[in-house]
């Protein structure tokens, strides 16, 4: 009898933990998140986790950011290979409902996460819509900023009372007050990439829509006088490489290198940079350093932005079960509740319970620029918009050449146009 009652209790044992294994679910992810967002990212999953040990475990795995990411979502989910969740561009989002690669958000899903409309701030939240329909939840919002070495601004006189840049809206101001800098002894007024016109495009679309202009979209690119529109806002970088306030074919690595080293006083570049000079300052390498909006240098203020969101990939002949589905939500909802941390990477949170906080209006220079979220332009909708796209691809090819005063702005921009007029 004790034989049979020890065999028992064995078994109901065993039988205990098989259904606690079965319970756990996991959540496969992918994203394409590196450098400072990168380490913030692989801390929030880790602490997912361990709120979760018991029930959801997610298993991340980083891609290369860009074509390479997008491409193997969409051929991976076509073949029911994808992940459970994963991160992915707004700007991205109506090419990749053409391909059917998305599952919709439902307003059933958004209901079970506490989450709707009015959580979410205007511009992110319109831009995970196609035809009416939901297809992720915005996490964050991430424009360009002007970061600037306070130390140089202040010697220059060009720092006001507020503590902040002064002096530097219009474009003729803002030329001056780069000259002032160099003068000053600051080899470069400015850094910003000038060697990829892809990147390039943020600021020229940024200044296209402080003049009231729009890119347009499908068969009809830079449609009336947006065309002279964004020939001015190129011709403005074209005239900082020429007068020598910024570099010529500046990449990337060497924007962030020249500002970083003080020679070059201010940098156009992403929030995304943030943690970049935080560390390097905690480390006692950088000098007292601010990020702001853009300079209005036209008619209004305007800046350019792109958000990263969370989706879920329509794999095909995989359906996620119901409770894959419920952990994939839990996934998103926990992110989004913990979404302060991820404003230390730079980023603005996309969720307004966050950016109204006392915690993130005490964060720089992250609460600085906030405000600019009232005046961001994201990409026009279209399967040929977006990161990694054939608009930035067309950019980069066009618009490189004017930058450096190879080419004529004007034969750029109108190069730059029919290329786009002629994707199908």
């Amino acid at each position: 009898m004790r034989g049979f009652l020890r065999k028992a209790l064995a078994t109901a044992a065993l039988l205990a933990l098989t259904a606690g294994a079965q319970a756990k679910e996991t959540v496969v992810w992918w994203d394409f998140l590196g450098g400072g967002d990168g380490v913030r990212m692989k801390k929030l999953i880790e602490d997912f986790n361990t709120d979760h040990k018991d029930t959801i475990e997610i298993q991340a795995t980083t891609l290369d950011w860009g074509t390479p990411f997008y491409s193997k979502v969409q051929t991976s989910a076509a073949v029911g290979a994808g992940p459970d969740l994963m991160t992915y561009h707004s700007s991205r989002i109506p090419l990749a409902v053409g391909q059917d690669t998305l599952t919709e958000i439902t307003p059933e899903d958004m209901t079970v996460m506490g989450l709707s409309e009015a959580s979410f701030a205007k511009a992110p939240w319109a831009a995970v819509h196609v035809d009416g329909k939901q297809y992720a939840v915005p996490f964050d919002q991430h424009p360009i900023v002007l970061y600037y070495n306070k130390d140089k601004l202040a010697a220059a006189g060009l720092i006001g009372d507020d503590g902040l840049p002064k002096g530097l809206n219009g474009v003729d101001n803002f030329a001056a007050a780069m000259k002032k800098l160099q003068d000053g002894g600051t080899k470069y007024g400015l850094a910003t990439v000038t060697a990829n016109g892809d990147f390039a495009y943020r600021t020229f679309y940024s200044l296209l829509c402080q003049q009231g202009g729009v890119v347009g979209g499908d068969g009809n690119w830079l449609p009336g006088d947006n065309l002279q529109k964004m020939v001015n806002a190129v011709q403005v970088e074209a005239d900082w490489v020429k007068n020598g306030h910024a570099p010529a074919n500046t990449d990337y690595p060497s924007t962030v290198a020249l500002f970083t080293t003080g020679d070059a006083a201010m940098m156009v570049n992403g929030v995304w940079e943030v943690p970049t000079m935080t560390d390097l300052q905690a480390q006692g390498k950088l000098f007292n350093w601010g990020a702001i909006e853009l300079p209005v240098l036209f008619d209004k203020p305007c800046t350019y932005s792109d958000s990263h969101t969370f989706a879920i990939p329509n794999n095909k002949g995989k359906p996620q079960t119901p409770e894959k589905h419920a952990a994939v939500l839990e996934v998103i909802k926990w992110m989004e509740d913990h979404a302060l941390f991820w404003a230390t990477a730079g980023h603005i949170p996309a969720n307004k319970a966050v950016t109204d906080s006392a915690e993130y209006k005490a964060m720089q220079p992250q609460a600085t620029y906030a405000p600019l979220t009232a005046n961001m332009i994201y990409d026009p909708q279209s399967k040929f918009a977006g990161v990694a796209s054939p608009l930035f691809d067309a950019a980069g090819n066009a618009l490189t050449p004017a930058i450096n005063g190879e080419v004529d702005v004007t034969t750029a921009v109108t190069e730059f146009r029919d290329t786009l007029n002629d994707l199908q």
